[in-house]
């Protein structure tokens, strides 16, 4: 007869793999004195049953507070430092650990693939990595409740944006604003985000009977956190004023691009909106100063939504599908794009 999921326990495991409660613990707790064989048929047990320790069984267990792992390919970037703030408020009045894992931007599976067979997290946050079938199982091998963070997958609950809708908001705004010549700053990655920020670009311009300038897409050269910079930004929008006709308004991929492509426009002797009107992504808070026109993609409360979803999966021990959670940002008008053109 199967073990009800929500009434499965340390002692099923350790009958259906054969073995003593004492070895079932030394595999939770990753130690080293279990044969390769055994944790295999530990584990096995393990996925069979769905089981999880619940998290104040955890702590007692191993004399230690539990420890969620937040992994992203960088958390020095002004959008990652909103997403972290967004995460410790969710981590308010928790006792848990923070454990931060700088994925890098070159090869972020990889490092994630060393950094979970290093050791064990009660928790893990996944955020800015696509994932795919491969690194779902990965993920698998934590054997600890998973949130992914900006993508999406079947076998994980998921927070993401709706980055089609966002681009195509901002672009529709510039349109309406009389412009029809519309550049976008894009970054180096090929990520399904930046892809589907370029189709609502692609598709805001197409609803207006405006047609598409490949020409009119620029990243600079510079490879910075994948062109999400302020020196990426400017060197495009230098770039796009250099051409025989530049444009009249810019939509940038993040707002430190935008913010660096403002700087351009000032340089080249030109007011921002009354010459180039400028709409960024993400509206961070140094935007909101600046009066700079942006998407806003609530990412503190992505971020904290995010950690207490984790937080209660960890506590229920839950056993309820995954939930895929889809945000649709909004655009925040600021001076930076108010102009109507003559």
């Amino acid at each position: 007869m199967p073990i009800e999921k929500s009434k499965v326990t340390i002692y099923d495991v350790a009958a259906r793999a054969r073995v003593a409660i004492s070895t079932v613990s030394r595999v939770l707790n990753n130690s080293a004195d279990v044969s390769d064989m055994t944790r295999a048929r530990v584990l096995k047990a393990i996925d069979e049953l769905k089981y999880r320790p619940d998290r104040t069984a955890k702590k007692l267990a191993q004399q230690r507070t539990p420890t969620i792992a937040v992994a992203l390919p960088t958390y020095t970037t002004p959008f990652h430092n909103e997403l972290l703030k967004g995460v410790r408020m969710g981590l308010k009045d928790q006792e848990v650990d923070l454990l931060l894992c700088d994925l890098g931007w070159r090869a972020p599976v990889k490092t994630l693939s060393g950094f979970l067979r290093r050791g064990t997290v009660d928790g893990l946050l996944l955020a800015g990595v696509h994932v795919d079938d491969v690194v779902a199982n990965e993920l698998a091998s934590v054997h600890a409740p998973t949130v992914v963070i900006g993508s999406s997958h079947p076998a994980h609950e998921s927070y993401d944006w709706d980055d089609v809708a966002g681009a195509r908001a901002a672009v529709e705004h510039l349109v309406a604003q009389g412009h029809q010549r519309i550049g976008m700053i894009r970054s180096f990655s090929d990520s399904t985000i930046q892809g589907d920020r370029i189709a609502g670009y692609k598709d805001a311009l197409g609803a207006a009977d405006i047609s598409f300038d490949p020409a009119l897409i620029v990243s600079g050269s510079t490879r910075k956190h994948e062109g999400f910079s302020e020196e990426a930004g400017h060197e495009a929008m230098v770039t796009l004023l250099e051409q025989s006709e530049p444009p009249t308004a810019v939509f940038a991929s993040s707002d430190v691009q935008a913010i660096g492509a403002w700087s351009a426009i000032v340089e080249a002797g030109l007011k921002v909106p009354n010459d180039v009107a400028v709409v960024g992504y993400d509206d961070l808070k140094t935007s909101q100063y600046l009066g700079l026109s942006s998407v806003d993609q609530s990412v503190q409360s992505i971020g904290r939504g995010a950690t207490e979803s984790l937080i209660a999966r960890m506590d229920a021990d839950s056993t309820e599908a995954p939930s895929a959670h889809l945000h649709t940002p909004r655009l925040r008008v600021r001076r930076s794009s108010r102009f109507v053109r003559s």
